[in-house]
């Protein structure tokens, strides 16, 4: 992947409005969409913090969510395309592995780690199942391959589905990453690791969750980093440098917005 689709450069907006893991909860997310649509203006970002998918059953139906709400601000003169951002979280990047699970040296194990962690919905949206997985993998690379191809078959059942999770971002920023001002908004999924430059992340934007908590001030070119996910699982919090905009949704909890100007100052924060 070139490095300019790997992150959304999101320019000086006027706004942008980041919501935070969805975990599958299609109702939180619709009236998350109607207080946004009411005050979303051109000039505005909408960035999705990642795991958008899993854990909770209604996936299908979370994803004709985004599509719809995309559809209905690409409406609105002088929007574009690039304003509406989808950033890759664990549970998309998992859905990603398990449709080349044919590739893995251990499928079986690989299927069960991530079944564990809340894939299995995902799977079942798309018409596999755990069982259907395990058996393929005992009948080896060719068994696999296919049932692989039946889970893109079923996502291609759903159109506008593989485009959206074909279009996902490492992250998203505002300002710019190289010139060290901490003028700048970086909107992650999960985290960073502090120790590494931010072109050299990789998958510490997924999974980095911890090296997020070691964060006491600006990193990079950025004043603040903003996540969608704790794994921690601690709520919603907003500090000097970071802000988490989780609050639990798909687990019981509620789904959370953070709105900030582009040096990332919070304008308004507010959960469903």
């Amino acid at each position: 992947m070139a490095e300019s689709q790997k992150f959304a450069d999101l320019g000086r907006p006027r706004r942008v409005w980041a919501i935070g893991a969805v975990h599958a909860d299609p109702d939180r997310l619709h009236a998350m969409h109607e207080v946004i649509g009411a005050s979303f203006r051109p000039g505005d970002r909408l960035v999705y913090l990642g795991n958008m998918i899993g854990w909770g059953e209604r996936v299908a139906e979370t994803v004709e969510a985004l599509l719809a709400f995309r559809r209905a601000l690409l409406c609105m003169p002088g929007l574009l395309a690039g304003d509406i951002v989808y950033l890759r979280g664990a549970q998309e990047e998992m859905w990603q592995k398990l449709l080349q699970l044919h590739f893995a040296p251990d499928p079986r194990q690989v299927l069960d780690w991530m079944l564990r962690q809340g894939a299995g919905v995902t799977l079942a949206a798309y018409g596999g199942s755990a069982e259907q997985g395990m058996a393929a993998a005992r009948g080896g690379a060719v068994a696999l391959s296919r049932w692989t191809q039946g889970l893109r078959q079923g996502m291609r059942a759903h159109p506008g589905h593989e485009t959206l999770f074909n279009s996902l971002r490492r992250a998203a920023y505002t300002g710019n990453p190289e010139d060290g001002t901490g003028g700048g908004l970086l909107l992650v999924s999960a985290g960073i690791d502090p120790a590494r430059p931010f072109a050299n992340q990789g998958d510490s934007f997924w999974w980095g969750g911890s090296g997020f908590a070691r964060l006491a001030g600006p990193f990079g070119g950025f004043r603040r980093v903003a996540r969608g996910f704790d794994p921690a699982r601690q709520g919603v919090r907003v500090d000097e440098a970071t802000a988490t905009l989780d609050g639990g949704c798909g687990f019981g909890g509620h789904l959370v917005c953070g709105c900030m100007d582009a040096s990332g100052e919070m304008l308004d924060l507010f959960q469903i």
